[in-house]
């Protein structure tokens, strides 16, 4: 599950399903996407990244859950 990116979305009032057609997919794909259960393409990333959240790194939004944290 991407919690960060989820969490983005939900911070900046950015509903699901103006998520899915900014990129161009069904709500449910969105949710298979962010539930970790389809990958996002190489695009979708870039739109996001370009278009609705530039503050945040690619390494904190497509963050897995499962993927361990590093400390300073």
């Amino acid at each position: 599950m991407l919690s960060n990116l989820k969490k983005a979305l939900r911070d900046k009032n950015i509903t699901l399903s103006a998520y899915a057609a900014m990129l161009g997919v069904s709500e449910r794909t969105v949710d298979h996407k962010l539930a970790g259960r389809t990958e996002f393409t190489l695009s979708e990333i870039i739109k996001t990244m370009d278009d609705l959240l530039p503050e945040y790194t690619l390494r904190y939004l497509f963050a897995a859950d499962d993927e361990p944290r590093k400390t300073a």
